[in-house]
């Protein structure tokens, strides 16, 4: 139960990320800390006498314990700074979280590229994102992104299609499930995949907790690929959380007539990668450079005569499902059933409104 002393010392008001990990530094642990007389606190080099006197007097150890226990009983657990599951590159910044609320496992975070994008993605983007994150599980690559709506959702699946190692960072507790729609979506990557965050148990996603959320994305991972991106939306706050982290930043070129191309395409211009392929990525992974363009390790699948005809009427556009089933003449039942045993072998995604995309 040491994370308890960590939760306390988190607690006590004044004491930021800084703050706490110069002070873990001097001491070796926050129990340690706790229980330090004012002048050990005070030999503390870049230690305000405020946040001597607040550590001093303020007692966080009921908050904390039942923070713990909530924690517990959530299915979920803390992961401290000191912890080998911590990811690295997040560990090297100068401000990391001093720990991590985790569901499912934080393994092979040693090479992650972080996925971000519109949470109203067009199908382009949509599809684009699900094929790379797929190609770079593939490869063994984590993919990270931030388990909203659109972009990261996307990104999210396909690394999972592929069996891959896929982890959500909330801006909310890790109890919280936002948005709603991501539920399923949310149980399986505690299952297969990780759930982190930052905030305390209960934590409601407000609009100021995402540039944190968005600046652990980038920490743990070794490049960001933005997909789609307004002027001003939070995928940009997360390019520059990675440009300030010394990360490489990666960019989709988008339709010139798209809002949703603004951010990526001007990225481009400023000098973020473009990227065609994964191959643009792996290139600039050390453990990858010199391979050529993956394929994905899509399931090869028998089709029936009208599943093939079905097939036949996708190209790059989404198609809604009455569309479908007038240009296959077939009911809108039988259209349903072939749809689902094409989007359960991988073929299709559905987007939101029973519209449906190649994978």
């Amino acid at each position: 139960m040491d994370e308890i002393y960590w939760l306390a010392l988190k607690n006590v008001p004044l004491v930021g990320n800084v703050a706490f990990r110069r002070l873990l530094e001097h001491f070796g642990t926050p129990e340690k800390v706790l229980s330090a007389s004012e002048s050990e606190l005070a030999a503390v080099k870049g230690i305000p006498a405020a946040v001597v006197a607040s550590v001093l007097t303020h007692d966080g150890s009921d908050w904390a314990k039942k923070e713990w226990e909530t924690t517990r009983k959530n299915s979920a657990r803390i992961v401290t700074l000191q912890n080998p599951e911590y990811p690295r590159l997040l560990r090297h910044l100068p401000d990391p979280p001093p720990y991590l609320y985790v569901k499912g496992t934080l393994e092979n975070t040693a090479t992650a590229i972080g996925i971000v994008g519109s949470r109203q993605a067009s199908g382009y983007g949509i599809a684009t994102t699900q094929k790379l994150a797929r190609e770079l599980a593939c490869q063994g690559i984590t993919v990270v992104s931030g388990m909203a709506r659109g972009v990261d959702a996307a990104a999210h699946r396909g690394a999972l299609l592929e069996q891959g190692i896929t982890i959500g960072v909330l801006g909310c507790g890790i109890d919280v499930i936002y948005p709603r729609e991501n539920r399923s979506l949310f149980a399986e990557m505690a299952s297969r995949g990780a759930l982190l965050s930052e905030f305390p148990m209960g934590t409601v996603p407000l609009a100021e907790n995402f540039p944190r959320r968005n600046r652990i994305i980038s920490g743990i991972s070794s490049g960001i690929l933005v997909v789609e991106a307004a002027e001003g939306s939070g995928s940009l706050i997360t390019a520059q959380c990675a440009l300030e982290q010394g990360r490489d930043v990666y960019a989709i070129p988008g339709n010139i007539h798209s809002t949703n191309s603004r951010g990526t395409n001007r990225l481009i211009k400023q000098g973020a990668k473009l990227v065609e392929t994964v191959a643009d990525i792996l290139e600039d992974l050390p453990q990858h450079r010199g391979e050529s363009a993956p394929g994905t390790s899509v399931t090869r699948v028998t089709f029936s005569p009208q599943e093939a005809v079905i097939y036949s009427l996708f190209s790059t556009s989404t198609l809604h499902i009455d569309e479908i089933a007038a240009r296959s003449a077939l009911t809108v039942a039988e259209v349903s059933a072939i749809l689902l045993r094409l989007e359960l072998n991988g073929i299709i995604t559905q987007l939101p409104g029973k519209h449906f995309l190649l994978a």
